[in-house]
Order: structure tokens, then sequence, then C-alpha cells
């Protein structure tokens, strides 16, 4: 009896070994594909196409594209020890991959899934998983133009919000600048000036290197920390005279640094004019963002009584904390270009 246990005991733990094989193969199959699109230049794609290996055998997957789309160069494809990796360069014309389908060839026969990511010129990226119950992956159109319009004013938001010398530099002008009205005009003035050299840096018309750039933006902003301090010693000068006609020169200035980091989100390129647009509108509202935060916080300091020696130490605090911080970028910033 116990003998026939033991073989019955034996017989079992060998069917479930047998029925464990295939679905421990299954496992590693379903390891997922992964598919990665990146448009370099307008129209074309580089790809990296990643399929598993299991056993030393490719997973049965095809990658299959438009037929309008055609390779740069031979593909160039590299064994790794649990997945095979081809690279390919493609033109798949001017009007790209939107609107387009491609396919994987058999993943319905497998239990497999496919990542798909997307990545365009504009900086728009898209993630998709493809499964065996629908083997294709449609690639979005191009968004609108209200889908454009507002991506590109959040982009123009964050980057002035998040841009700290640019907000130092719209500060000093506050604190120069007592009128509201003045204040207005000068802060029209900086956004009329970098929006003018924002399009032409953007658009390739004129190219200035960046390191250059963001060492004269710090500078730009210790030379109005010296010219708060001349106010406060009771000189007269241009800044104090005129602020808008520094505002526009040093403004000229910060559109350099704005495109940089334009150029690094990328254009739509059937929706330049719209995007820039949209960008600098995004700016504007940053700054009015900004200025209505200190504004507020300057009135609200007004009516809490405060003794008068902080009252008169505040303002040459704060121009001595801009102007430094001002000079260490500056340095850091021309060291970094020095070198």
């Amino acid at each position: 009896m116990k003998r026939w246990r033991h073989g019955f005991g034996l017989q079992l733990a060998v069917q479930l070994a047998l029925l464990l094989v295939p679905l421990a193969a299954s496992a590693h199959e379903s390891r997922p594909a992964y598919l990665a699109l990146q448009e370099t230049t307008p129209g074309q794609f580089s790809v990296l196409w990643r399929t598993p290996v299991l056993a030393g055998m490719r997973l049965p997957v095809i990658l299959q594209l438009p037929d309008r789309v055609k390779n740069l160069k031979d593909p160039v494809v590299s064994e790794l020890a649990d997945s095979l990796v081809e690279r390919r360069w493609v033109d798949a014309g001017p009007g790209g991959l939107a609107g387009e389908r491609i396919q994987f060839g058999g993943l319905q026969l497998t239990i497999t899934d496919v990542l798909v990511r997307v990545q365009m010129r504009d900086g728009t990226v898209s993630t998709t998983l493809v499964t065996p119950s629908r083997p294709w992956i449609e690639i979005a159109a191009a968004p609108g133009l209200l889908a454009v319009a507002g991506a590109y004013v959040l982009h123009g938001i964050e980057h002035i919000l998040f841009g700290f010398d640019h907000l130092l530099f719209v500060l000093a002008l506050i604190l120069i600048v007592r009128s509201r009205r003045i204040l207005l005009w000068t802060i029209t003035a900086f956004t009329f000036a970098h929006s003018i050299t924002l399009s032409l840096a953007t658009l390739g018309v004129v190219h200035v290197p960046g390191p250059p750039v963001e060492a004269m933006i710090a500078l730009s902003i210790a030379l109005l920390a010296c010219e708060i301090v001349r106010m406060q010693h009771g000189h007269l000068s241009l800044t104090s005279r005129w602020p808008w006609i520094v505002a526009f020169t040093f403004g000229l200035l910060h559109g350099f640094g704005f495109a940089s980091a334009l150029t690094e989100i990328g254009l739509p390129q059937a929706d330049i004019p719209l995007a820039l647009f949209s960008f600098n509108i995004g700016v504007e509202i940053g700054q009015l963002i900004f200025i209505g935060v200190v504004l507020g916080v300057l009135a609200c300091a007004k009516r809490i009584s405060v003794p008068a020696m902080i009252t008169r130490g505040a303002l040459p605090i704060a121009n001595y904390a801009i102007g430094s911080v001002a000079a260490f970028w500056f340095i850091e910033r021309l060291a970094g270009f020095a070198s």
C-alpha cells in the first residue's frame, strides 16, 4: 500500500513538472517586445525594435512599417543574451507617420505584448501597450491648433516660473520702478524685446552660443542690483529715468536664453508661428503671475506694523542678495564657458 502511494505520488509529481514546463516557457515568452520611434528631422525617424529571445529562439513577431516608409540605410542588428535589438533609420515622407498603422505580424499567435514609445520633434511623447488581440498601433495624427497653442502656452509659463535668473531680473525691475504704470510699460518693453530675439534665434536667422548668453544674463542682473544701490544713494541714472529702455536692451539678451529652452522642446513644423506666439504668451503670463505675487507680498507687508529698522534694512538686504546671487552665477557660468 505504501509502495503504491509512493509510486502514485511520484507519478503525480512528474505530471505536474511536465505541466509546469510549458508554463515556465510561457512566462519567459510573456516578456514584452519594445518599439521606440523618435522623429529626428521632419518625416524621418530612428527606430529601435527589440524582441525577446527564448532558448536561442527569437519571438516570432515581425515589425511591419507602412509600405511608403523607406530605409535611409541598412538596419543594424545586435544579439543580446535575452533579446535581439534592431536599429533602423527611416524616411516616412513629408507627412511623417501621423495617422499611419504599424503592424506586428505574428503577435496574435503569442501571449506577449509590445510596448511602443513614440517621440515627436515637438517634444510630445506617447506610450502604448499593443496586445495580441489587437496586433497593431495607429500613430496619432498631429495635434490640432488648439492643442498646440495650449501646450506651448504651458511650456512658456513653466519656463519663466522655473527660470530663476529671469525671475530675479524681473524682481530687480520691480524694485527699481515704483510706479505701476511705468512698471507695466517696462515689463511690456522687456517682453517685446525678448520676443524678437526668441523668434529670430528659434527660426535660425540669428545664432548666438548659449554659454556666453547665460553668463551675460547673470551680468545683467548684477548691473540692475548696482543701479538699485545708486538709487538708494540718491543718484539718478538712465535706468531710473527710462527703465523701459534698459528693460528692452536686456530683454534682447534674455530672448536668446528663452530660445535655447524652446529649441530643446522643439517646434511643430506645420505650426511654427502659432507655437512661437503661444510660447511668448505663456512667458508673459508667467511674468504677470510672478509680478502679481511680488506686489501682493509687498502690499501685505505695508499693512503689517514692523519696526522702522527692519523696514529700512529690508531693501538693501534684498538688493545685496540679488547682486550676490547674480555675481555667483556670472562667475560660475563664465568659468564653465572658459573651460
